[in-house]
């Protein structure tokens, strides 16, 4: 049996992660809100001002799930690891790659010293509810997501 490789993102693993991205983006009923650039996704990651960190699983040498995360600042609880996005292919779900990405940033929570993760998940997903619920997460229903956007100034 082929076991699952979990290990950290190369530059050579970004137009994958733009098809994962994209297939998260489709599950979640939002295909058109992906608007990065190829360019963009990773210089984001991988250069000199990078913002995101990301692990991959393997399984049977293709890439099958991430978890792309970066440092979040909190006045009350100070740094903490915030989950952008973990996503694993349907069809390979059910072979414990969400599993070992989440353990992964945990321990890597661990090793940076920092005191916790935070994420967000959609209140319909009840798998992925489910999931976090096996780790004792708690949910916050009280906050209202908001955002933002800014197009670029016209010079």
């Amino acid at each position: 049996m082929d076991a699952i490789r979990i290990r950290r993102a190369t530059p050579g693993d970004c137009p994958r992660l733009l098809e994962l991205v994209r297939g998260l983006a489709l599950y979640e009923k939002a295909p058109e809100q992906v608007t990065i650039t190829p360019e963009e996704f990773e210089r984001a990651g991988f250069g000199p001002e990078k913002v995101w960190d990301c692990f991959v699983a393997e399984y049977q040498g293709k890439t099958i799930g991430f978890a792309l995360y970066y440092t979040r600042f909190s006045t009350w609880k100070g740094r903490r690891i915030y989950l952008e996005d973990l996503f694993v292919e349907p069809k390979y779900r059910g072979l414990g790659a969400g599993k070992l990405l989440f353990e992964a940033l945990i321990g890597e929570t661990r090793r940076l010293g920092f005191g916790g993760m935070v994420w967000q998940a959609l209140d319909w997903n009840a798998p992925a509810l489910a999931f976090y619920r096996r780790y004792g997460a708690s949910f916050d229903n009280g906050w209202v997501n908001c955002s933002i956007d800014i197009p670029p100034a016209h010079e």
